[in-house]
């Protein structure tokens, strides 16, 4: 088996604080409210690229304001501290006047970690201007993994305010990986398949064409502590179309010998002209879930994933979401599958009862689809026979994250969603189930509660 890595680098923002709330924006923005600065609490908005494709230099946003008046906060100085495989690559002072920290990132191979731009004289802070902007270049973020940053604030308001004890709050970055691997078929012939990670480093991958199936290990800490500010674990599975033993109407996924929820792998065939790719999509609770199946042995946790991927018959809808009461579910399908600019959308659902699964009648709902955290779409209705649907039709600017929700179910205020995935960069709204909202994840059994710990 041969091995290529690719250079081809996504992040995704995933930040924890010790005291404050964490509110995710998706992938690249986070926004960390009510730290408390002296007796003043800010807001601190870490923003960063949505993609380093080909290590091409881009630029990370992080941002203080004030909670009580919504304006920047001032004279803010950070230490940073950025690390990678528990290794440092850089800790150093960052001075912003008007609460607005931008920094260009020009990532290379190899050399040295420098810094351009301009410093104060108190703490040696570096700082942009106009004419010389702030930049960092180096050997950083050229790598797939988990990346940790260590975020002090050591001034406010004064730049000579100095802040002498000072917190140390946390931001987990993940860099993603394209890996290439050849694998033999059941013909004895070279098969390429890609891993592209959105988490950490994959290793030990295997194709068992005896079975059908795809094997690979990452690395994963299954403490509370650190799950508790992970949104998602994404990977995916890249092998050709024309790899006909291997294509399958579906597919079922495990990690370390547990089934994964039918809406955690999902299949997409349309964001590349001659790939198949095999999403895993696991969420928060997803995670605790699994680690709860884990801990019924006598075993140590694992510090790993286990990915196992297998071919199967089995149609993916509908899909299937629970209400978070667990009063009601709603099943959810749409034609066609592929979705469309300028065509009818049909999205076709029933509402159900939570307990005994059946279709309850002259259901009330909302139907809302909402896209960039912005209601595209809102009507509202009657399943007279527990069984209904919506017409849509996208338009052109309408790509990218999509929730389709079902609110006010039955007059009692509870809802459920759905999350799929479009994708612009190939001209048409494609649908790629790749996200349901946490509260879908009851789907498993009522016999097996998750254990959360928020």
């Amino acid at each position: 088996m041969s091995i290529t890595k690719l250079p081809i680098l996504l992040l995704g923002a995933f930040l924890v604080f010790p005291i404050s709330n964490v509110y995710g924006h998706g992938l690249g923005i986070d926004t960390i409210s009510s730290i408390d600065i002296q007796g003043k609490e800010i807001s601190i908005t870490v923003e960063l690229p949505s993609s380093f494709d080909n290590l091409e230099e881009k630029q990370i946003t992080i941002t203080a304001t004030e909670d009580e008046t919504k304006e920047n906060a001032k004279n803010v100085t950070f230490l940073i501290g950025l690390f990678h495989e528990d290794k440092m690559i850089f800790r150093n002072y960052f001075f912003t006047p008007d609460g607005i920290l931008p920094i260009n990132v020009k990532p290379t191979q190899q050399g040295e970690i420098t810094f351009n731009g301009e410093q104060d004289n108190l703490l040696g802070a570096w700082y942009g201007t106009e004419s010389n902007p702030l930049e960092i270049s180096g050997p950083v973020f050229n790598s797939g993994g988990l990346y940790n940053f260590e975020i002090e604030v050591r001034t406010i308001d004064d730049p000579k305010n100095i802040i002498e004890t000072s917190e140390v709050y946390n931001a987990d970055l993940s860099v993603a990986e394209t890996t290439q691997y050849f694998e033999k078929d059941s013909q004895n012939q070279d098969i390429s398949f890609r891993l592209k990670s959105y988490f950490d480093q994959i290793s030990n991958f295997e194709y068992d064409a005896k079975n059908k199936m795809v094997i690979f290990e990452m690395p994963f800490d299954w403490r509370e502590k650190q799950m508790s500010h992970i949104p998602v674990v994404h990977e995916e599975v890249h092998f050709p179309k024309g790899f006909t033993e291997f294509i399958s109407p579906g597919y079922t996924g495990q990690v370390n010998g547990i089934d994964l929820f039918k809406s955690s792998v999902t299949i997409d065939d349309y964001t590349e002209e001659n790939e198949r790719i095999v999403h895993f999509v696991l969420l928060q609770d997803h995670l605790r879930f699994l680690k709860n199946q884990m801990e019924k042995s006598d075993e140590p946790l694992p510090y790993k994933m286990v990915f196992t991927l297998s071919t199967t018959e089995k149609i993916d809808f509908p899909l299937t979401a629970y209400t978070r009461s667990e009063d009601f579910l709603v099943n959810l399908s749409w034609d066609p599958i592929t979705i469309e600019p300028d065509q009818k959308t049909k999205f076709v659902f029933t509402i159900r009862d939570g307990a005994t699964n059946s279709p309850l009648r002259n259901s009330d709902y909302t139907f809302v689809i909402l896209q960039n955290g912005k209601e595209i779409h809102r009507t509202t209705g009657v399943a007279q026979v527990g069984g209904e649907s919506e017409d849509y039709y996208f338009t052109e600017e309408q790509t990218g994250p999509t929730i389709i929700r079902f609110e006010n179910i039955r007059n009692t205020g509870q809802e459920t969603e759905f999350g799929i995935v479009v994708a612009p960069e190939f001209g048409s709204v494609v649908a790629l189930i790749l996200v349901l909202s946490i509260i879908t994840v009851i789907i498993v059994s009522k016999k097996t509660p998750f254990n959360h710990k928020f």
